[in-house]
């Protein structure tokens, strides 16, 4: 994964096929960033010629190149090799249930450019696949470099993804997409491949490599907006399940005679949590807070949290109450598989302090003691282009992995 991890790096033989090989170094030099021959000779196991047969290729490609001297242990200067983060682009597509957005990143994960518009996407497919479609051409547009540099565009669904049908998509929670994601259109615009996964394990992933998951092995992703989703680390990858529906955590029945969800029970996390449900909680206690800003103007999830984080008691007791079923949820995670951290994403993650602390209570209660102890509960490091960040980073996790995705690096 990436982090960089020197003298540790094993499984590279030189009986491994020359692809294989190739694949191999491209990533360790991805994860060093700057590395000299030797160094990769002494890391993978292999002989000095071999390094030097497969550098020679990849410096054709221009992913890699020559950066000078290095130190010197005694002899000579060695050459540093550096991997060119900024060789080619990625799109990565937030494809939420009321909103577009469309992040351009360099290989490091860094966002170039951005596009962002709330939209219905549940109810109108061919408007959002245009309006995908245009995001990216915005975000290319601006960067200004050459458009063959573009490895792929990764596309974050909010509902479950089989690996084996990615072009299959939920019909109940996007029910006017006829299940299907209808991205030809979009491969053959741009001409690169179109991955697509869940927002909530691209969300992990993007943790992961770039945010509050770095280091972390296991670890459960929360992305709480519309509804309530989870990805789940289980040793370094994303565990999906049998058909890919892991992670379903918006429906944990949390009370036998709530209210009824949108799937068919009653009492579900997201209708306690998801946005609508704040909604709705703000509007039935307006009465008991005369004072409170949420009387001017509309009442939307996002004038709750503007609130809140101006103090306001009605919006704080919305989020607080908000956060207590949520800790009900993350206490079930906890003392079922144990990760060694809980990451809250979505837009109540900007709640920080407001959220956690009335969360980490609610866990403390209803959580072993030893669950609890080797576990932090902490918001995302990554902020509301997470989702985006992670869509980009699937494509680059399949890049390093198999190099032939890599478009041919020309002018600049």
């Amino acid at each position: 994964m990436p982090q960089s991890s020197k003298g540790k790096v094993t499984g590279i033989a030189e009986v491994a096929r020359p692809a294989t090989l190739t694949h191999s170094l491209l990533r360790l030099i991805w994860h060093e960033r700057a590395i000299s021959r030797a160094d990769i000779a002494r890391q993978a196991g292999l002989s000095r010629s071999t390094v030097s047969e497969v550098v020679s290729e990849l410096l054709e490609t221009r992913l890699v190149r020559e950066a000078g001297e290095g130190e010197s242990s005694g002899g000579r200067r060695p050459i540093v090799l550096e991997f060119q983060d900024d060789a080619c682009v990625i799109l990565g597509v937030d494809m939420g249930a009321t909103h577009v957005s469309v992040a351009l990143t360099d290989l490091r994960g860094r966002v170039l450019e951005w596009e962002h518009g709330e939209f219905p996407v549940r109810a109108d497919a061919p408007g959002t696949r245009a309006l995908i479609a245009e995001f990216c051409e915005r975000c290319l547009a601006r960067w200004g470099g050459v458009r063959s540099r573009l490895v792929g565009i990764g596309v974050a669904v909010p509902c479950w993804v089989d690996p084996k049908h990615q072009e299959r998509l939920s019909t109940h929670v996007l029910p006017a997409w006829d299940g299907r994601t209808g991205f030809e259109a979009l491969r053959q615009q741009f001409g690169v491949p179109v991955h697509v996964d869940n927002d909530a394990n691209l969300g992990a992933l993007a943790e992961r490599w770039w945010g509050a998951g770095r280091g972390q092995q296991d670890f459960t992703y929360i992305k709480v907006a519309t509804g309530a989703g989870a990805g789940h680390m289980v040793g370094g990858r994303i565990a999906r399940g049998a058909g890919g529906v892991a992670g379903e955590i918006g429906h944990l029945t949390i009370d036998l005679s709530g209210d009824p969800c949108d799937c068919g029970n009653r009492g579900c996390l997201q209708t306690f949590v998801g946005a609508s449900a704040l909604v709705r909680r703000a509007r039935h206690l307006l009465p008991d807070y005369p004072d409170s800003v949420l009387h001017r103007g509309e009442l939307t999830v996002g004038a709750i949290e503007d609130a809140a984080l101006q103090d306001d008691p009605l919006a704080e007791r919305v989020i607080r109450d908000a956060a207590t079923y949520l800790g009900i949820a993350v206490a079930n995670v906890l003392n079922l598989m144990n990760p060694g951290a809980v990451i809250i994403g979505g837009g109540i993650a900007r709640m920080g302090e407001r959220l956690l602390v009335p969360l980490r209570e609610t866990v403390l209660r209803r959580t072993f003691v030893s669950s609890l102890a080797t576990s932090e509960i902490v918001t995302s490091a990554l902020g509301p282009r997470g989702i985006a960040i992670g869509a980009a980073t699937l494509i680059l996790d399949a890049a390093l992995a198999d190099p032939s995705l890599f478009p041919s690096v020309g002018p600049r």
